[in-house]
């Protein structure tokens, strides 16, 4: 599984992505919550501290999950009337994707190899066969955490940029759009 950066850095992208003007990429609520369910997938870690047994890459890890999450951002954003509560729904469902796509390019060294990334649809482990990420180990030793940090490095050196880009090309799109529009306006 990539680090909580590489999910961080990925639901950052995908807030800003999907940012529709200037307002909406600009608003850190929404970059919080879109961010946080690229980071969700992973509290299935804590389910081993209710009954003993390993969940991660199960149920969570899947596009089935991320529509769920979708379904419950939209109900959220009508309860308080936000304004297009599908397209923040859309926003959490692709920020929970996210998730999926990342470890399905990782390495994956903690059996059962691969994840859930069709559940309900099917029961099948998926897993990308030439790995992009590292693996991060979950034990508190020197060579663990040497190699972790490694693999945050590597994450970073290839997400950073990535989001860089993609919110320089949404700021310029959305910035020149509504400074066209502006001029269009005036005599």
């Amino acid at each position: 599984m990539p680090s909580p950066l590489a999910h961080a850095l990925a639901g950052v992208t995908v807030h800003a992505l999907t940012a529709r003007t200037s307002h909406e990429l600009d608003d850190w609520k929404r970059a919080a919550l879109v961010t946080g369910a690229a980071l969700a997938p992973d509290l299935d870690l804590l389910f081993k501290l209710v009954d003993g047994r390993n969940h991660h890459n199960q149920e969570t890890h899947s596009l089935g999950m991320a529509l769920a999450a979708g379904m419950v951002a939209f109900v959220a954003a009508r309860l308080v009337r936000a304004s297009s509560p599908g397209r923040f729904a859309a926003a959490v469902a692709l920020g929970w994707a996210s998730h999926v796509l990342l470890d399905y390019l990782n390495v994956d060294t903690h059996p059962p190899i691969g994840l859930l990334a069709l559940w309900p649809v099917s029961g099948a482990y998926f897993k990308f066969p030439w790995p992009i990420f590292m693996d991060i180990g979950r034990t508190l030793d020197w060579h663990t955490v040497r190699h972790n940090a490694v693999a945050a490095a590597w994450e970073a050196a290839i997400l950073v940029p990535l989001l860089a880009w993609v919110w320089r090309t949404r700021r310029l799109r959305l910035g020149s759009g509504s400074w066209h529009e502006g001029s269009r306006a005036s005599p």
